[in-house]
């Protein structure tokens, strides 16, 4: 049986889910006033440098809050940023017991608050539905803990494991339905990135349109900087930024900053641009989250450097066998014991595919 913190926190989460893809590189937060077993306020963290989550449920309570309980996924903090604390509004409303989701694992937050309101005489009650908030912030949990974005690997293949048939035709691999999908992971993310083949091939925009929502930042890996200045992704939108080495021409490169292009150096290795050394840059540039689409190199790359927090595979219902294009090139792997291990595996049927989820850290 649900217990009736757990549903008070469950609308917590879900009215936390409202914020995504708009409060980068803040944590998704939601929060509910209950009194009584009623709700009497409620909010969210809307957008980067608005009201946290538990402003906004004080200010629209409808009725005094003495005696009242505070739901929020998240620790509230008690450190000035770009709003101030929201332990001293809390403290401040006659708030008499705070159940929290999880503890900040921010270094500059964590713990903080909670000692601050059990100081100030709040009742304070930790870890209710711990592991859906957890989920629910993962981007921010790892982005506050490495400095360097959650990133997920996103391919669509067919049951035998193939992106494209022999001569490259991927067009359309996945149903609508999955698309739609993958367009509204596009809008929640802060960047998306693919390797110049899926240029060459596809010609992407890799912009959200299928459904509503905010275009991520466009990265291209194109270590000899091959992407043609027609290509669709360069004329809409925002400049992408592409990632490149040394082997660049320089023509090339006065070309693509003419088009208003950033065109950024990274070290050279064997299989392309240093994915690690791309990871880091991204985290300084504070990408939190990161959707890597493809294709098989760059996919391989990610996998074999270990940078790869999650997959989610779309597996269409057909098989194509023979020399139809694999999902992943050599990964350097000998044996069984030595595969890479998936854990937290979830399978759920969208449109005609079967997408595969789950966790490789």
């Amino acid at each position: 049986m649900v217990s009736r913190d757990e549903r008070f926190m469950r609308l917590a989460v879900n009215l936390a889910k409202r914020g995504a893809g708009r409060v980068s590189p803040n944590p998704l937060v939601g929060a509910v006033l209950v009194k009584d077993d009623r709700v009497i306020g409620k909010g969210y963290h809307r957008a980067y440098g608005l009201d946290h989550a538990e402003v906004e449920a004080i200010r629209s309570a409808s009725e005094d809050l003495k005696d009242s309980t505070l739901y929020v996924n998240l620790e509230p903090c008690d450190h000035f940023g770009k709003t101030p604390p929201c332990t001293t509004a809390i403290l401040q409303s006659g708030i008499r017991r705070v159940v929290v989701g999880m503890e900040d694992p921010n270094p500059v937050v964590s713990g903080r608050g909670i000692k601050r309101l059990r100081d100030g005489g709040i009742s304070v009650d930790v870890g209710v539905l711990e592991g859906e908030c957890r989920r629910l912030n993962e981007a921010y949990i790892k982005f506050v803990t490495t400095r360097t974005p959650f990133v997920i690997l996103k391919m669509a293949l067919t049951l035998d494991g193939r992106i494209a048939d022999p001569s490259g035709g991927s067009r359309w691999i996945s149903s609508e339905r999955s698309r739609r999908m993958v367009h509204r992971l596009r809008g929640r993310v802060d960047a998306v990135m693919v390797g110049v083949g899926t240029i060459l091939r596809d010609d992407p925009l890799l912009t959200v349109r299928l459904v509503k929502g905010r275009n991520p930042k466009r990265i291209i890996v194109d270590s000899h900087l091959t992407t043609p200045l027609k290509a669709r992704v360069l004329s809409q939108g925002d400049p992408p930024w592409i990632v490149t080495t040394y082997k660049a021409p320089l023509k090339r490169v006065d070309e693509m900053r003419k088009a208003g292009v950033e065109v950024i150096f990274l070290p050279y290795r064997e299989e392309g641009v240093d994915i690690r050394a791309l990871i880091d840059l991204l985290g300084e540039r504070e990408i939190t989250s990161l959707m890597i689409e493809g294709g098989a190199r760059l996919a391989t790359s990610a996998l074999k450097e270990g940078v790869v927090d999650k997959i989610l595979f779309f597996y269409s219902p057909r098989i194509l066998g023979g020399e139809a294009r694999p999902v992943f090139h050599d990964l350097g792997i000998a044996s069984l014991e030595e595969a890479v291990r998936v854990r937290d595996m979830r399978v759920r049927k969208v449109g005609r595919d079967l997408v595969v989820e789950g966790y490789l850290h």
